[in-house]
């Protein structure tokens, strides 16, 4: 999994950039906030998180560990999807969207395109306990926060099982190994999930 990039700015668009590392191009799905704080020609060392799916691999990028552990920690509420966590911290800076969950401010997080009533009432039950934990850098027992797990999930759902299921699969294998990589996680977690039903 792709963790960084770093080097020259080559494009700024609405929703991405793309930055060039090596001779390479990555295209990084960002909010606006980071992509203004970027300025083509120059030079960047983005933090990112890589989405993989059936079809495809898409990175998202933020400027500081606090907002892409958020990104994660978002993705274990079922119904949240890496593009809606995204549009939360484009609409909530961490800091704010650490007090909306904290302080059960459901009705902050309705400001977000795409978050109704019912998931802003989800993300705050669901959240509330582990916010502290994500930006005390740490990672709650159960729950599949940052970059690896959140894309293990989402690996195992592009591969045909519900989210629940492999929340619940990636879930149990954190428990028993908190430092598995991506590739023990995946096998682990595919490994108890058995055949697609």
């Amino acid at each position: 999994m792709i963790a960084s990039v770093s080097g020259e700015v080559v494009d700024i668009a609405l929703d991405h950039c793309v930055v060039e590392c090596a001779g390479v191009g990555y295209r990084v799905l960002a909010t606006p906030p980071t992509l203004g704080s970027l300025t083509r020609g120059g030079r960047t060392r983005l933090l990112t998180s890589m989405i993989v799916r059936e079809d495809s691999m898409t990175l998202y990028g933020f400027t500081d560990p606090e907002a892409r552990d958020l990104f994660g920690l978002l993705q274990t509420v079922t119904g949240v999807g890496p593009r809606l966590a995204m549009a939360t911290l484009a609409v909530l800076e961490p800091e704010s969207l650490r007090r909306a969950l904290a302080g059960s401010d459901a009705k902050a997080l309705t400001a977000v395109p795409g978050i109704g009533k019912r998931v802003a009432e989800r993300l705050v039950v669901e959240l509330r306990d582990k916010v502290d934990a994500t930006a005390a850098g740490t990672v709650p027992s159960g729950a599949p926060v940052g970059g690896v797990g959140a894309e293990v999930v989402e690996a195992l759902t592009g591969l045909g099982f519900t989210e629940a299921a492999a929340d619940k699969a990636v879930t149990a294998v954190l428990e028993r190994l908190p430092d598995a990589d991506s590739a023990t996680l995946l096998r682990t977690a595919l490994a108890g999930l058995g055949p697609r039903r």
